[in-house]
Protein backbone atom coordinates (compact mmCIF):
# COMPACT_ATOMS: atom_id res chain seq x y z
CA UNK A 1 0.00 0.00 0.00
CA UNK A 2 1.48 3.77 -0.94
CA UNK A 3 0.37 6.09 1.61
CA UNK A 4 -1.23 9.16 0.17
CA UNK A 5 1.10 12.54 0.95
CA UNK A 6 -0.66 15.43 0.44
CA UNK A 7 1.16 18.20 -1.77
CA UNK A 8 3.30 20.45 0.40
CA UNK A 9 4.48 22.62 -1.93
CA UNK A 10 3.19 25.95 -3.45
CA UNK A 11 2.64 25.68 -7.23
CA UNK A 12 4.12 23.05 -9.70
CA UNK A 13 5.74 24.17 -12.94
CA UNK A 14 4.51 27.48 -12.69
CA UNK A 15 6.75 30.08 -13.91
CA UNK A 16 6.79 33.15 -11.36
CA UNK A 17 9.90 34.86 -12.19
CA UNK A 18 9.09 38.08 -14.28
CA UNK A 19 11.78 38.01 -16.95
CA UNK A 20 11.50 34.17 -17.44
CA UNK A 21 7.84 34.53 -17.77
CA UNK A 22 8.15 37.27 -20.94
CA UNK A 23 11.09 34.67 -22.52
CA UNK A 24 8.79 31.72 -22.20
CA UNK A 25 5.57 33.93 -23.64
CA UNK A 26 7.33 34.97 -26.46
CA UNK A 27 8.89 31.71 -27.17
CA UNK A 28 5.41 30.54 -26.65
CA UNK A 29 3.59 32.44 -29.48
CA UNK A 30 5.89 31.01 -32.26
CA UNK A 31 4.87 27.34 -30.86
CA UNK A 32 1.78 25.18 -33.09
CA UNK A 33 -0.55 25.35 -30.35
CA UNK A 34 -3.66 23.68 -29.17
CA UNK A 35 -6.71 25.43 -27.61
CA UNK A 36 -8.02 23.51 -24.70
CA UNK A 37 -11.57 22.42 -23.64
CA UNK A 38 -13.13 24.07 -20.77
CA UNK A 39 -12.45 20.34 -18.88
CA UNK A 40 -9.06 20.50 -19.40
CA UNK A 41 -8.50 23.76 -18.58
CA UNK A 42 -10.11 23.07 -15.13
CA UNK A 43 -7.83 19.80 -15.28
CA UNK A 44 -4.91 21.64 -15.86
CA UNK A 45 -5.40 24.22 -13.26
CA UNK A 46 -5.55 21.54 -10.81
CA UNK A 47 -2.29 19.68 -11.91
CA UNK A 48 -0.82 23.71 -11.96
CA UNK A 49 -1.67 23.99 -8.00
CA UNK A 50 -1.37 20.77 -6.51
CA UNK A 51 -4.87 19.88 -6.54
CA UNK A 52 -4.24 16.73 -8.36
CA UNK A 53 -1.05 15.55 -5.81
CA UNK A 54 0.94 13.59 -6.80
CA UNK A 55 0.43 13.61 -10.20
CA UNK A 56 1.86 17.06 -11.76
CA UNK A 57 1.02 16.50 -15.32
CA UNK A 58 -1.24 14.85 -17.77
CA UNK A 59 -1.25 10.92 -17.92
CA UNK A 60 1.66 8.85 -19.74
CA UNK A 61 -0.18 5.50 -20.98
CA UNK A 62 1.41 3.78 -18.09
CA UNK A 63 -0.46 5.78 -15.31
CA UNK A 64 -3.89 6.01 -17.92
CA UNK A 65 -3.72 2.70 -18.37
CA UNK A 66 -3.35 1.36 -14.73
CA UNK A 67 -5.49 3.80 -13.67
CA UNK A 68 -8.29 2.98 -15.90
CA UNK A 69 -8.07 -0.63 -14.82
CA UNK A 70 -6.87 -1.08 -11.52
CA UNK A 71 -6.83 2.52 -10.16
CA UNK A 72 -3.58 3.10 -10.00
CA UNK A 73 -0.83 5.02 -10.95
CA UNK A 74 2.51 3.13 -12.78
CA UNK A 75 3.71 3.36 -9.31
CA UNK A 76 0.85 1.52 -7.30
CA UNK A 77 -0.32 5.01 -5.73
CA UNK A 78 -3.90 5.32 -5.76
CA UNK A 79 -5.64 7.42 -8.26
CA UNK A 80 -8.78 6.83 -9.42
CA UNK A 81 -9.89 8.60 -12.63
CA UNK A 82 -7.74 9.01 -15.52
CA UNK A 83 -6.25 12.68 -16.37
CA UNK A 84 -5.57 12.91 -20.10
CA UNK A 85 -5.37 15.46 -22.86
CA UNK A 86 -6.75 14.15 -26.03
CA UNK A 87 -6.34 15.82 -29.07
CA UNK A 88 -6.13 16.26 -32.48
CA UNK A 89 -2.84 16.44 -32.83
CA UNK A 90 -2.14 19.64 -35.14
CA UNK A 91 -0.36 18.64 -38.59
CA UNK A 92 3.85 18.31 -37.94
CA UNK A 93 3.77 17.96 -33.84
CA UNK A 94 5.62 15.28 -33.05
CA UNK A 95 7.81 13.82 -29.95
CA UNK A 96 10.12 16.11 -28.10
CA UNK A 97 8.56 18.92 -29.56
CA UNK A 98 7.14 22.24 -27.18
CA UNK A 99 3.02 22.81 -28.00
CA UNK A 100 1.36 26.52 -26.35
CA UNK A 101 -1.71 25.48 -24.55
CA UNK A 102 -4.32 28.05 -24.96
CA UNK A 103 -7.91 28.87 -23.55
CA UNK A 104 -10.62 29.92 -25.85
CA UNK A 105 -9.93 33.31 -25.86
CA UNK A 106 -6.20 32.48 -26.86
CA UNK A 107 -4.80 33.45 -24.20
CA UNK A 108 -1.21 31.06 -23.57
CA UNK A 109 -2.03 29.21 -20.38
CA UNK A 110 1.06 26.71 -20.20
CA UNK A 111 4.18 24.99 -22.95
CA UNK A 112 4.09 21.01 -23.31
CA UNK A 113 6.64 19.59 -24.32
CA UNK A 114 5.58 16.06 -25.69
CA UNK A 115 7.03 13.30 -24.43
CA UNK A 116 4.13 11.03 -25.02
CA UNK A 117 1.67 10.18 -28.16
CA UNK A 118 -0.62 7.53 -27.40
CA UNK A 119 -3.80 6.09 -29.03
CA UNK A 120 -6.62 5.42 -26.25
CA UNK A 121 -9.43 2.94 -25.93
CA UNK A 122 -12.91 4.93 -25.05
CA UNK A 123 -14.82 1.95 -24.86
CA UNK A 124 -12.08 0.47 -22.25
CA UNK A 125 -12.44 3.92 -20.33
CA UNK A 126 -16.48 4.11 -20.41
CA UNK A 127 -16.54 0.49 -19.11
CA UNK A 128 -14.17 0.25 -16.45
CA UNK A 129 -14.19 4.10 -14.86
CA UNK A 130 -18.13 4.77 -15.25
CA UNK A 131 -19.22 1.29 -15.97
CA UNK A 132 -21.12 1.63 -18.36
CA UNK A 133 -20.69 2.24 -22.52
CA UNK A 134 -24.68 3.76 -22.33
CA UNK A 135 -24.72 7.28 -23.99
CA UNK A 136 -26.62 8.55 -21.66
CA UNK A 137 -24.09 8.89 -19.37
CA UNK A 138 -23.00 12.26 -19.73
CA UNK A 139 -19.05 11.53 -19.97
CA UNK A 140 -19.38 8.38 -22.17
CA UNK A 141 -21.49 10.94 -24.89
CA UNK A 142 -18.88 13.51 -24.15
CA UNK A 143 -15.99 11.41 -25.41
CA UNK A 144 -17.37 10.93 -28.33
CA UNK A 145 -16.04 14.13 -29.52
CA UNK A 146 -12.83 13.68 -27.56
CA UNK A 147 -9.36 13.93 -29.26
CA UNK A 148 -8.02 10.18 -30.87
CA UNK A 149 -4.63 10.26 -28.89
CA UNK A 150 -3.77 11.51 -25.86
CA UNK A 151 -0.77 13.28 -25.08
CA UNK A 152 1.80 14.08 -22.17
CA UNK A 153 5.02 15.68 -21.30
CA UNK A 154 6.38 18.58 -18.97
CA UNK A 155 4.73 21.55 -18.14
CA UNK A 156 5.77 24.92 -17.94
CA UNK A 157 2.61 27.03 -16.64
CA UNK A 158 2.66 30.64 -17.41
CA UNK A 159 -0.56 31.79 -16.17
CA UNK A 160 -3.65 30.33 -14.63
CA UNK A 161 -6.65 30.47 -15.99
CA UNK A 162 -8.56 33.76 -15.78
CA UNK A 163 -11.27 34.39 -13.60
CA UNK A 164 -13.32 37.35 -12.39
CA UNK A 165 -15.47 36.30 -10.12
CA UNK A 166 -15.41 35.75 -6.72
CA UNK A 167 -11.82 36.09 -6.77
CA UNK A 168 -11.45 35.90 -3.21
CA UNK A 169 -12.77 32.48 -2.81
CA UNK A 170 -10.52 30.96 -5.37
CA UNK A 171 -7.54 29.57 -3.66
CA UNK A 172 -4.76 27.06 -3.92
CA UNK A 173 -4.24 24.05 -1.64
CA UNK A 174 -1.61 25.98 -0.10
CA UNK A 175 -3.90 29.14 0.43
CA UNK A 176 -6.81 26.81 1.64
CA UNK A 177 -4.54 24.67 3.96
CA UNK A 178 -3.08 28.05 5.71
CA UNK A 179 -6.47 29.38 6.37
CA UNK A 180 -7.70 26.13 7.93
CA UNK A 181 -4.37 26.06 10.27
CA UNK A 182 -5.34 29.94 11.22
CA UNK A 183 -8.18 28.10 13.01
CA UNK A 184 -6.22 25.95 14.90
CA UNK A 185 -8.83 23.01 14.56
CA UNK A 186 -6.89 19.57 14.17
CA UNK A 187 -9.46 17.90 12.25
CA UNK A 188 -10.89 19.04 8.99
CA UNK A 189 -14.32 17.83 7.50
CA UNK A 190 -14.81 19.13 3.87
CA UNK A 191 -18.16 18.99 2.15
CA UNK A 192 -18.33 18.36 -1.40
CA UNK A 193 -21.09 20.19 -3.35
CA UNK A 194 -22.57 21.20 -6.80
CA UNK A 195 -26.12 22.09 -5.40
CA UNK A 196 -27.64 24.94 -3.20
CA UNK A 197 -27.06 24.00 0.43
CA UNK A 198 -30.87 23.74 2.42
CA UNK A 199 -31.35 22.94 5.78
CA UNK A 200 -30.55 19.21 6.23
CA UNK A 201 -27.12 20.06 4.69
CA UNK A 202 -26.58 22.37 7.48
CA UNK A 203 -27.61 20.96 9.75
CA UNK A 204 -25.31 17.80 8.80
CA UNK A 205 -22.66 19.62 8.04
CA UNK A 206 -22.73 21.30 11.99
CA UNK A 207 -23.22 17.73 13.61
CA UNK A 208 -20.49 16.20 11.23
CA UNK A 209 -17.86 19.32 12.80
CA UNK A 210 -18.89 18.72 16.24
CA UNK A 211 -18.65 14.72 16.67
CA UNK A 212 -14.82 15.85 15.72
CA UNK A 213 -14.18 19.03 17.08
CA UNK A 214 -13.33 20.41 14.01
CA UNK A 215 -13.68 22.87 11.30
CA UNK A 216 -16.10 22.86 7.85
CA UNK A 217 -14.28 22.94 4.69
CA UNK A 218 -16.96 23.96 2.24
CA UNK A 219 -15.79 23.17 -1.08
CA UNK A 220 -17.94 24.18 -3.72
CA UNK A 221 -17.30 22.42 -7.37
CA UNK A 222 -17.24 25.84 -10.04
CA UNK A 223 -15.82 24.10 -12.38
CA UNK A 224 -17.92 21.59 -14.95
CA UNK A 225 -20.88 19.71 -13.27
CA UNK A 226 -23.74 17.55 -14.07
CA UNK A 227 -25.23 19.29 -17.12
CA UNK A 228 -28.37 21.20 -15.94
CA UNK A 229 -27.35 21.88 -12.21
CA UNK A 230 -27.90 25.65 -11.00
CA UNK A 231 -24.76 27.70 -12.04
CA UNK A 232 -22.17 28.26 -10.05
CA UNK A 233 -22.66 31.84 -9.78
CA UNK A 234 -26.09 31.91 -7.84
CA UNK A 235 -24.82 28.61 -6.01
CA UNK A 236 -21.94 30.40 -4.21
CA UNK A 237 -23.90 33.37 -3.52
CA UNK A 238 -26.41 31.29 -1.39
CA UNK A 239 -22.69 29.26 0.20
CA UNK A 240 -21.81 33.16 1.23
CA UNK A 241 -24.73 34.00 2.27
CA UNK A 242 -25.37 30.51 4.99
CA UNK A 243 -21.00 31.02 5.68
CA UNK A 244 -21.78 34.50 6.95
CA UNK A 245 -25.00 34.53 8.75
CA UNK A 246 -25.35 30.44 10.22
CA UNK A 247 -22.25 29.26 11.26
CA UNK A 248 -19.68 30.07 13.62
CA UNK A 249 -17.04 32.34 11.68
CA UNK A 250 -14.14 29.60 13.21
CA UNK A 251 -15.54 26.66 12.06
CA UNK A 252 -15.81 27.03 8.44
CA UNK A 253 -13.27 28.17 5.84
CA UNK A 254 -15.62 28.91 2.07
CA UNK A 255 -13.56 27.82 -0.46
CA UNK A 256 -14.15 27.65 -4.24
CA UNK A 257 -12.61 24.17 -6.49
CA UNK A 258 -12.47 24.51 -10.16
CA UNK A 259 -12.73 20.69 -10.65
CA UNK A 260 -14.63 19.46 -13.53
CA UNK A 261 -16.53 16.56 -12.08
CA UNK A 262 -16.56 13.41 -14.45
CA UNK A 263 -20.14 11.96 -12.38
CA UNK A 264 -18.18 8.90 -12.25
CA UNK A 265 -19.71 7.51 -8.99
CA UNK A 266 -17.96 5.53 -6.69
CA UNK A 267 -14.45 6.47 -8.33
CA UNK A 268 -15.22 9.91 -8.34
CA UNK A 269 -15.99 10.12 -4.65
CA UNK A 270 -12.27 8.73 -3.65
CA UNK A 271 -10.92 11.41 -6.35
CA UNK A 272 -12.89 13.95 -4.44
CA UNK A 273 -11.31 12.50 -1.28
CA UNK A 274 -7.29 12.51 -2.66
CA UNK A 275 -8.50 15.84 -3.99
CA UNK A 276 -9.50 17.26 -0.32
CA UNK A 277 -6.48 15.58 1.27
CA UNK A 278 -4.39 17.91 -0.87
CA UNK A 279 -6.77 20.30 0.33
CA UNK A 280 -5.76 19.86 4.22
CA UNK A 281 -9.32 17.81 5.49
CA UNK A 282 -8.80 14.43 6.85
CA UNK A 283 -12.66 13.84 6.89
CA UNK A 284 -14.77 13.77 3.77
CA UNK A 285 -18.79 13.55 3.42
CA UNK A 286 -19.95 10.96 1.23
CA UNK A 287 -23.57 11.10 0.20
CA UNK A 288 -25.92 8.59 -1.46
CA UNK A 289 -25.12 8.16 -4.75
CA UNK A 290 -22.16 11.04 -4.98
CA UNK A 291 -21.56 11.92 -7.88
CA UNK A 292 -23.99 9.91 -9.76
CA UNK A 293 -25.32 10.98 -13.19
CA UNK A 294 -29.09 9.74 -12.87
CA UNK A 295 -30.87 7.60 -14.65
CA UNK A 296 -29.54 5.13 -17.58
CA UNK A 297 -31.24 4.69 -20.64
CA UNK A 298 -33.92 2.43 -19.80
CA UNK A 299 -34.55 4.61 -16.20
CA UNK A 300 -32.09 3.10 -13.92
CA UNK A 301 -30.07 4.41 -11.66
CA UNK A 302 -25.90 4.01 -13.46
CA UNK A 303 -24.62 3.23 -8.79
CA UNK A 304 -26.17 2.20 -6.38
CA UNK A 305 -27.38 4.31 -3.76
CA UNK A 306 -24.38 3.26 -1.17
CA UNK A 307 -21.58 1.99 -3.89
CA UNK A 308 -19.43 5.50 -3.58
CA UNK A 309 -19.81 4.81 0.05
CA UNK A 310 -18.42 1.49 0.18
CA UNK A 311 -15.82 2.24 -2.36
CA UNK A 312 -14.56 5.13 0.40
CA UNK A 313 -14.24 3.01 3.26
CA UNK A 314 -12.18 0.62 1.34
CA UNK A 315 -9.81 3.37 0.19
CA UNK A 316 -10.03 5.82 3.32
CA UNK A 317 -6.89 4.99 5.39
CA UNK A 318 -4.34 4.38 2.14
CA UNK A 319 -6.16 8.17 1.33
CA UNK A 320 -5.56 9.19 4.95
CA UNK A 321 -8.92 10.79 5.11
CA UNK A 322 -12.19 9.19 7.27
CA UNK A 323 -15.81 8.72 5.25
CA UNK A 324 -18.47 10.58 6.84
CA UNK A 325 -21.71 9.53 5.78
CA UNK A 326 -24.51 11.83 4.74
CA UNK A 327 -27.01 10.61 6.97
CA UNK A 328 -30.67 11.00 6.39
CA UNK A 329 -32.49 13.54 8.57
CA UNK A 330 -36.21 15.19 8.66
CA UNK A 331 -37.73 17.62 9.83
CA UNK A 332 -39.91 17.55 13.24
CA UNK A 333 -42.32 20.38 12.64
CA UNK A 334 -43.41 19.92 15.97
CA UNK A 335 -39.96 20.35 18.07
CA UNK A 336 -38.74 22.54 15.03
CA UNK A 337 -35.98 20.51 14.57
CA UNK A 338 -33.74 17.87 12.04
CA UNK A 339 -33.70 14.02 13.55
CA UNK A 340 -31.82 11.71 11.72
CA UNK A 341 -34.52 9.45 10.15
CA UNK A 342 -33.70 5.96 11.61
CA UNK A 343 -33.83 7.68 14.78
CA UNK A 344 -37.91 8.44 14.60
CA UNK A 345 -40.64 6.43 16.28
CA UNK A 346 -43.52 5.20 13.80
CA UNK A 347 -46.34 7.61 13.29
CA UNK A 348 -43.97 10.60 14.22
CA UNK A 349 -45.00 13.86 12.61
CA UNK A 350 -42.27 14.45 9.57
CA UNK A 351 -42.20 17.18 6.69
CA UNK A 352 -39.89 16.79 3.53
CA UNK A 353 -39.42 17.97 0.03
CA UNK A 354 -37.31 15.86 -2.15
CA UNK A 355 -35.48 17.08 -4.83
CA UNK A 356 -38.00 16.74 -7.67
CA UNK A 357 -40.57 18.69 -5.51
CA UNK A 358 -37.57 21.65 -4.88
CA UNK A 359 -37.67 22.01 -8.59
CA UNK A 360 -41.70 21.28 -9.88
CA UNK A 361 -43.36 22.47 -6.66
CA UNK A 362 -41.57 25.40 -6.25
CA UNK A 363 -38.91 26.69 -8.32
CA UNK A 364 -40.96 25.98 -11.39
CA UNK A 365 -44.06 27.61 -9.68
CA UNK A 366 -42.19 30.42 -8.41
CA UNK A 367 -42.66 29.64 -4.97
CA UNK A 368 -40.34 30.70 -2.30
CA UNK A 369 -38.89 27.20 -0.65
CA UNK A 370 -40.29 27.14 3.18
CA UNK A 371 -38.00 28.27 5.85
CA UNK A 372 -37.61 25.31 7.79
CA UNK A 373 -36.62 23.58 4.24
CA UNK A 374 -33.93 26.35 3.22
CA UNK A 375 -32.89 29.57 4.78
CA UNK A 376 -34.64 32.77 4.17
CA UNK A 377 -31.60 34.18 2.09
CA UNK A 378 -31.20 30.90 -0.02
CA UNK A 379 -34.17 30.65 -1.42
CA UNK A 380 -34.80 34.20 -1.97
CA UNK A 381 -31.68 34.21 -4.25
CA UNK A 382 -32.73 30.50 -5.82
CA UNK A 383 -36.35 32.64 -6.48
CA UNK A 384 -34.44 35.29 -8.56
CA UNK A 385 -32.08 33.07 -10.53
CA UNK A 386 -34.98 30.46 -11.33
CA UNK A 387 -38.50 32.52 -12.73
CA UNK A 388 -41.40 30.37 -13.16
CA UNK A 389 -41.38 27.31 -16.02
CA UNK A 390 -43.51 29.11 -18.34
CA UNK A 391 -40.72 31.88 -18.61
CA UNK A 392 -37.63 29.17 -18.83
CA UNK A 393 -36.01 28.16 -21.78
CA UNK A 394 -37.12 24.76 -23.54
CA UNK A 395 -35.82 22.00 -26.57
CA UNK A 396 -38.02 20.39 -28.68
CA UNK A 397 -35.59 18.10 -30.53
CA UNK A 398 -37.18 16.04 -33.61
CA UNK A 399 -35.32 13.39 -34.77
CA UNK A 400 -36.32 10.50 -37.53
CA UNK A 401 -35.88 9.56 -41.19
CA UNK A 402 -35.75 11.89 -44.16
CA UNK A 403 -39.10 12.42 -44.96
CA UNK A 404 -40.94 10.91 -41.26
CA UNK A 405 -42.91 14.23 -40.99
CA UNK A 406 -40.12 16.71 -38.98
CA UNK A 407 -40.29 19.89 -40.71
CA UNK A 408 -44.36 20.20 -41.17
CA UNK A 409 -44.77 18.77 -37.63
CA UNK A 410 -42.16 21.87 -36.48
CA UNK A 411 -44.07 24.53 -38.45
CA UNK A 412 -47.14 23.92 -37.17
CA UNK A 413 -45.75 23.60 -33.60
CA UNK A 414 -44.07 27.17 -34.04
CA UNK A 415 -47.31 28.62 -34.48
CA UNK A 416 -49.15 26.60 -31.31
CA UNK A 417 -46.50 27.75 -29.46
CA UNK A 418 -46.40 31.58 -30.73
CA UNK A 419 -50.05 31.19 -29.50
CA UNK A 420 -48.85 30.22 -25.98
CA UNK A 421 -47.56 33.60 -25.85
CA UNK A 422 -43.58 31.99 -25.96
CA UNK A 423 -40.59 33.40 -27.91
CA UNK A 424 -39.83 30.73 -30.24
CA UNK A 425 -36.69 29.99 -32.71
CA UNK A 426 -36.95 26.83 -35.21
CA UNK A 427 -33.51 25.47 -36.28
CA UNK A 428 -34.35 23.32 -39.48
CA UNK A 429 -31.92 20.76 -40.95
CA UNK A 430 -32.04 21.73 -44.17
CA UNK A 431 -31.84 25.14 -43.70
CA UNK A 432 -29.03 25.16 -40.97
CA UNK A 433 -26.99 23.31 -43.59
CA UNK A 434 -27.90 26.50 -45.79
CA UNK A 435 -25.88 28.57 -43.68
CA UNK A 436 -24.35 27.65 -40.16
CA UNK A 437 -23.21 24.66 -41.65
CA UNK A 438 -22.71 25.55 -45.17
CA UNK A 439 -19.77 23.59 -46.64
CA UNK A 440 -19.93 20.57 -44.92
CA UNK A 441 -20.79 17.32 -46.09
CA UNK A 442 -22.51 14.01 -45.36
CA UNK A 443 -19.45 12.03 -43.55
CA UNK A 444 -20.20 10.72 -40.04
CA UNK A 445 -17.66 13.35 -38.82
CA UNK A 446 -19.46 16.14 -40.81
CA UNK A 447 -22.86 15.08 -39.68
CA UNK A 448 -21.78 14.79 -36.27
CA UNK A 449 -19.98 18.66 -36.44
CA UNK A 450 -23.51 19.59 -38.09
CA UNK A 451 -25.61 17.92 -35.46
CA UNK A 452 -23.40 20.05 -32.40
CA UNK A 453 -23.40 23.67 -34.03
CA UNK A 454 -27.36 22.81 -34.06
CA UNK A 455 -26.69 21.49 -29.98
CA UNK A 456 -24.74 24.74 -29.07
CA UNK A 457 -27.36 27.36 -30.34
CA UNK A 458 -29.86 25.68 -28.81
CA UNK A 459 -28.59 25.70 -25.63
CA UNK A 460 -28.25 29.42 -25.80
CA UNK A 461 -31.33 29.49 -26.76
CA UNK A 462 -32.23 27.76 -24.10
CA UNK A 463 -30.24 29.39 -21.51
CA UNK A 464 -31.42 32.60 -22.00
CA UNK A 465 -35.14 31.61 -21.84
CA UNK A 466 -36.38 30.77 -25.07
CA UNK A 467 -37.84 28.21 -26.61
CA UNK A 468 -36.10 26.08 -29.67
CA UNK A 469 -37.70 23.50 -31.97
CA UNK A 470 -34.81 21.58 -34.06
CA UNK A 471 -35.91 19.32 -37.04
CA UNK A 472 -32.99 17.74 -38.02
CA UNK A 473 -32.24 13.28 -38.40
CA UNK A 474 -29.37 13.49 -36.05
CA UNK A 475 -29.15 9.54 -36.70
CA UNK A 476 -26.46 9.12 -33.90
CA UNK A 477 -27.67 8.23 -30.64
CA UNK A 478 -24.95 9.15 -29.16
CA UNK A 479 -24.42 12.50 -30.10
CA UNK A 480 -28.39 13.20 -29.27
CA UNK A 481 -27.67 12.08 -26.11
CA UNK A 482 -24.60 14.22 -25.78
CA UNK A 483 -26.81 17.35 -26.77
CA UNK A 484 -29.29 16.45 -24.44
CA UNK A 485 -26.41 16.39 -21.59
CA UNK A 486 -25.17 19.93 -23.06
CA UNK A 487 -28.51 21.38 -22.65
CA UNK A 488 -29.64 19.92 -19.70
CA UNK A 489 -33.22 20.17 -18.21
CA UNK A 490 -35.88 21.43 -20.88
CA UNK A 491 -34.79 18.91 -23.58
CA UNK A 492 -37.79 16.85 -24.72
CA UNK A 493 -36.47 14.19 -27.64
CA UNK A 494 -39.58 13.81 -29.78
CA UNK A 495 -38.68 10.67 -31.61
CA UNK A 496 -40.66 10.87 -35.24
CA UNK A 497 -41.05 6.96 -35.66
CA UNK A 498 -42.09 6.79 -39.61
CA UNK A 499 -41.25 3.65 -40.95
CA UNK A 500 -38.77 3.59 -43.54
CA UNK A 501 -40.87 2.18 -46.18
CA UNK A 502 -43.35 5.29 -45.86
CA UNK A 503 -40.65 7.89 -45.89
CA UNK A 504 -39.59 6.13 -49.15
CA UNK A 505 -42.98 6.46 -50.47
CA UNK A 506 -43.20 10.52 -49.61
CA UNK A 507 -39.93 11.23 -50.63
CA UNK A 508 -40.51 13.99 -53.08
CA UNK A 509 -36.93 14.64 -54.09
CA UNK A 510 -36.38 11.20 -55.07
CA UNK A 511 -33.32 10.95 -53.11
CA UNK A 512 -34.59 7.20 -51.85
CA UNK A 513 -34.51 6.39 -54.87
CA UNK A 514 -31.00 7.87 -55.64
CA UNK A 515 -29.79 5.89 -52.80
CA UNK A 516 -30.92 2.76 -53.52
CA UNK A 517 -29.28 3.18 -56.78
CA UNK A 518 -25.93 4.02 -55.83
CA UNK A 519 -25.82 7.43 -56.58
CA UNK A 520 -26.12 8.93 -53.44
CA UNK A 521 -23.92 7.28 -50.60
CA UNK A 522 -24.05 6.91 -46.41
CA UNK A 523 -27.73 7.68 -46.90
CA UNK A 524 -29.42 7.64 -43.38
CA UNK A 525 -31.98 4.22 -43.77
CA UNK A 526 -30.34 2.75 -46.69
CA UNK A 527 -26.07 2.52 -46.23
CA UNK A 528 -25.86 4.20 -43.32
CA UNK A 529 -27.42 3.32 -39.69
CA UNK A 530 -30.18 5.01 -38.17
CA UNK A 531 -30.18 4.61 -34.11
CA UNK A 532 -33.50 5.22 -32.68
CA UNK A 533 -34.39 6.65 -29.10
CA UNK A 534 -34.13 4.16 -26.69
CA UNK A 535 -36.33 6.26 -24.47
CA UNK A 536 -37.54 9.96 -25.87
CA UNK A 537 -39.85 12.02 -24.03
CA UNK A 538 -42.58 11.27 -26.56
CA UNK A 539 -43.09 9.04 -29.60
CA UNK A 540 -45.19 10.24 -32.47
CA UNK A 541 -46.53 8.03 -35.04
CA UNK A 542 -47.28 9.35 -38.41
CA UNK A 543 -49.20 7.25 -40.21
CA UNK A 544 -52.60 7.02 -38.04
CA UNK A 545 -51.75 10.54 -36.50
CA UNK A 546 -51.82 13.91 -38.63
CA UNK A 547 -49.17 16.59 -38.27
CA UNK A 548 -51.39 18.73 -36.27
CA UNK A 549 -52.78 15.88 -33.72
CA UNK A 550 -48.82 15.19 -33.04
CA UNK A 551 -48.17 19.28 -32.90
CA UNK A 552 -50.67 19.11 -30.08
CA UNK A 553 -49.51 16.16 -28.07
CA UNK A 554 -46.26 17.98 -28.05
CA UNK A 555 -47.98 21.23 -26.62
CA UNK A 556 -49.75 18.90 -24.25
CA UNK A 557 -46.88 17.54 -23.02
CA UNK A 558 -45.33 20.92 -22.35
CA UNK A 559 -47.77 22.68 -20.83
CA UNK A 560 -48.28 19.17 -18.29
CA UNK A 561 -44.42 20.10 -17.72
CA UNK A 562 -45.20 23.83 -16.75
CA UNK A 563 -43.18 24.97 -19.98
CA UNK A 564 -46.51 26.37 -21.26
CA UNK A 565 -49.60 28.25 -19.54
CA UNK A 566 -52.90 26.91 -20.71
CA UNK A 567 -54.77 29.28 -22.80
CA UNK A 568 -58.61 30.03 -20.90
CA UNK A 569 -61.15 29.26 -23.63
CA UNK A 570 -63.23 32.11 -24.40
CA UNK A 571 -66.81 31.41 -23.43
CA UNK A 572 -69.56 30.66 -26.52
CA UNK A 573 -71.94 33.70 -26.55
Amino acid sequence: MTLITPYGGSLVNLIVDPSEYEAKKAYAGTLPSIQLTQRQICDLELLAVGGFSPLMQFMGKDDHDRVVEEMRLADGTLFPMPISLSVSLPEGVGLDMDIALRDRRNNILAIMTVEEIYEWDRLAVSRHVFGTVDSAHPLVAEMTRWGEVNIAGRLQVLQLPIYYDFQDLRRTPAETRQLLDETQHDNVVAFQTRNPMHRVHEELTKRAIEEVDGVLLLHPVVGMTRPGDVSHYTRVRTYIALTNNHYPSDRIVLSLLPLAMRMAGPREAVWHAIIRRNYGANNFIVGRDHAGPGNDSNGEPFYGPYDAQDLMVEHAEEIGVNMVPFKMLSYLPDEERYEESDKIEDGQNTLSISGTQVREDYLAQGRLLPEWFSRPEVAGILAEAFPPRYRQGACIWFTGLSGSGKSTTAEILLSMFLEHGRQVTVLDGDVVRTHLSKGLGFSKEDRDINIRRIGFVAGEIVRHGGIVICAAISPYRAVRDDIRSMIGDGFTEVFVDTPLEVCEERDTKGLYAKARRGEIKGFTGIDDPYEPPVNPELRLTTTDNTPEDNARLITEYLIEQGYLRPIEVVPTP
